[in-house]
């Protein structure tokens, strides 16, 4: 059994602000650009640097710190528990752009991806990826 969501009121629904998209944009020119770059003067070099391990170790960190918050949030809701959920979330997005560029996904590619989805099913979307799976493996 799961445990309520927390109550606080959720700014989700609301329309992203313009220019919201540009800003992943730039992060991701800015992450790009640190390929190469010097570890000594740079954390995102150093993560490329250290390697595909190293990326993805901390993608999978930053992932259970976003559990760990929302645990937390939906525990205790406060202004305080919800601005460090909202800060863990960004870091797992900062985190995973470093992984889509250490490994050769743009985050374009991740865009249209969501907007395939964009209003399909959760089911259907399921549903149609283990039939996928399933011929693939009758081939």
């Amino acid at each position: 059994m799961t445990s309520p969501a927390p109550s606080a009121p959720s700014p989700s629904a609301a329309p992203l602000a313009a220019g919201t998209l540009d800003v992943l944009s730039r992060l991701a020119d800015v992450i790009e650009s640190r390929k190469g770059g010097d570890p000594d003067k740079s954390y995102v070099a150093r993560l490329f640097h250290k390697g595909t391990d190293a990326v993805l170790k901390k993608v999978g960190e930053e992932a259970t710190e976003v559990v760990m918050a929302g645990k937390d949030a939906a525990a205790a809701p406060s202004a305080e528990h919800r601005q460090a959920l909202v800060g863990e979330f960004a870091d797992l997005w900062f985190h995973s752009m470093v992984a889509m560029a250490h490994l050769g996904v743009s985050p374009r590619e991740v865009v249209q991806e969501l907007a395939r989805r964009e209003g399909l099913s959760g089911l259907e979307e399921f549903d149609m990826r283990k039939t996928l799976a399933r011929e693939a493996g009758q081939a």
